[in-house]
């Protein structure tokens, strides 16, 4: 079974859902499971050396208070615990997330791209820090047992590039309008964080059905798009 996820390392829910997903793969156990995160940028406008706190970029999307901002995290903060999240927004900042994607694609091929996913997403979201800056980044690559170097040498060039851009493209081609996005053998697509159950039911459909063409599954809550994040 393979299982395709688009998500963006800013988008709280990519990592809710990417804990739900491996909870459910351990609940079903179901065997021979490959899973392949793709690139997804919410704001590829963001720039690089922004100094734009999260509470600021919210007030001024919803066009509200940075004291509201603050309470709309609240919920997101609460279902990020329900998976063993410990979300921490106090010093969480705008960041562009480009180089995090390169890296990525860099790093699968020597197979630790997932490790170095979950490493920037806890990175971001537990200790708050600046996944869009080369140093951050070259420490968390050094972090997962990479090559701080050959690192380097990808952040200083435009290598992945093309590869970040085709994850966005083919995103478009299966219609996905929010991240996180799980496409499992290109028969069922789950748009956002949703609950365990319907991980857990899909993954076992798959593994029993044949589909025709990608069918939704969820209701599609709990998701990240280009313009805000259904933080209710």
């Amino acid at each position: 079974m393979k299982i395709e996820v688009w998500s963006d390392y800013v988008c709280p829910f990519c990592y809710i859902g990417k804990k739900q997903l491996e909870m459910a793969i351990q609940e079903t156990g179901i065997k021979d499971v490959e899973v392949e995160y793709k690139s997804y940028m919410l704001d590829p406008n963001t720039p690089e050396d922004s100094s734009v706190h999260v509470y600021d970029s919210l007030a001024k999307k919803y066009q509200t208070s940075v004291d509201q901002a603050k309470n709309m995290t609240s919920s997101v903060v609460a279902r990020a615990q329900e998976v063993g999240l410990a979300y921490d927004f106090t010093n969480l900042m705008e960041e562009n997330t480009l180089k995090a994607h390169r890296l990525t694609k860099w790093a699968a091929q020597y197979n630790k791209g997932q490790a170095l996913t979950e490493a920037i997403l806890h990175a971001h979201f537990i200790k708050g820090q600046r996944i869009g800056q080369d140093a951050v980044l070259l420490a968390i690559v050094k972090e997962v047992g990479l090559d701080t170097a050959a690192a380097q040498q990808i952040i200083t060039t435009d290598a992945f590039t093309e590869e970040v851009h085709a994850d966005i493209a083919e995103s478009r081609e299966l219609g996905v309008q929010g991240v996180p996005f799980f496409v499992i053998d290109r028969k069922y697509g789950i748009s956002g964080a949703q609950p365990a159950e319907v991980f857990e039911q899909t993954l076992r459909k798959v593994a029993n059905e044949k589909a025709s063409s990608l069918q939704m599954q969820g209701d599609g809550s709990a998701a990240c798009d280009d313009e805000k994040c259904d933080l209710s």
